[in-house]
């Protein structure tokens, strides 16, 4: 599979083919890993950029771990150390950088920023999370599904909550493609776009997989083998989005109602960070405001057994080393 110099910016840009090869890919690497195998000599001498306008904890400790542990140097630009769009354009910094640089990561917002510094830049760009796409964490997410279920064909995969942006989204594709039953469950009003959900059925139709929309948390959590959550706020948005989603929302909250319906076998995933208790000044604050101990998921679920997170959170290093070596051109 030769993927050297190609972007990584959304899922619909890639085969089912192509999305399997970067999970097994992954796999491999972290099998290296865990057995002290060196990866210094697999990208030697690169450089790599990563432009963070929207900042994060996994994406970027996940890029620097990646990049270190394969020899490469990297640049981390916040939002404050670059003038992307401000004072430079986007198609100047991206032929800046791509004369400097190996390869770029950029998390921001606008997925229209991370599609124009793949067009000037000359070198592979990863996005690290968009508004409409989160690509990296779908390697990491499906490898984590096959590392419990050994397959990902024929998998149910049922997601709650606001499904309209990037998580939402990127797990219908991606499921789309690999033969697995998707199941958006939420009020209409947090459906992904229709467009979108069309596509999708009809490459469901040629994988063998399916996708599905329903209001109804029985039916849509029915033998399920994975449920998937996310925030239903971001950082940042009024008092007023939070009241509105909290009320929409709380009866797809993810709690052990709502795996009663799934299989006995049936796991928990979240891309992180996670609203499940007091412990954080956001959990504090929506506790005072709301008068609620946890939303988008129960502590009880969060800490349970089935639960999954962790694995997921460590995947997202070894698939963003797939990510890199694979579009960089040195897999041997």
């Amino acid at each position: 599979m030769d993927l050297k110099g190609k972007n990584f910016l959304k899922m619909l840009d890639f085969s089912a083919e192509e999305i399997n090869y970067l999970i097994d890919l992954s796999l491999q690497l972290k099998a290296e890993k865990k057995q002290g195998k060196s990866q210094k000599d697999y990208m030697s001498g690169k450089n790599i950029a990563l432009i963070f306008e929207k900042t994060s904890t996994r994406t970027r400790c996940s890029f620097e771990v990646a990049a270190y542990d394969m020899g490469a140097n990297v640049t981390y630009l916040d939002p404050s150390g670059s003038q992307i769009g401000k004072k430079e354009s986007i198609a100047d910094t991206a032929r800046v950088l791509g004369r400097m640089y190996d390869g770029i990561e950029y998390r921001g917002f606008e997925q229209d920023k991370v599609e124009a510094l793949a067009k000037y830049a000359g070198v592979p760009v990863w996005n690290g999370l968009t508004n409409e796409s989160h690509p990296t964490q779908m390697i990491a997410d499906m490898m984590t599904i096959k590392e419990h279920f050994g397959k990902l064909s024929g998998i149910k995969f049922v997601y709650m909550g606001d499904a309209r942006y990037n998580m939402g989204n990127s797990l219908m594709v991606t499921c789309a493609k690999l033969g697995m039953d998707f199941v958006a469950c939420t009020s209409e009003k947090y459906f992904p776009e229709s467009w979108l959900v069309e596509k999708c059925q009809d490459i469901a139709k040629q994988s063998g997989g399916s996708v599905t929309l329903t209001d109804d948390v029985a039916a849509g959590c029915k033998d399920a083998d994975v449920i998937y959550t996310d925030v239903w706020v971001s950082m940042g948005e009024p008092d007023a989005v939070w009241e509105e989603r909290i009320k929409e929302l709380s009866p797809y909250q993810v709690n052990a109602k709502a795996f009663s319906y799934a299989k006995p076998g049936a796991k928990f995933m979240h891309c992180l960070p996670a609203f499940h208790d007091l412990n954080t000044t956001i959990g504090v604050q929506i506790h005072e405001k709301f008068g609620i101990d946890c939303m988008e998921v129960t502590d009880e679920i969060f800490e349970s057994e089935r639960s999954i997170v962790f694995d997921e959170a460590e995947n997202r290093m070894h698939s963003i080393k797939a990510v890199m070596y694979a579009t960089l051109g040195n897999v041997r």
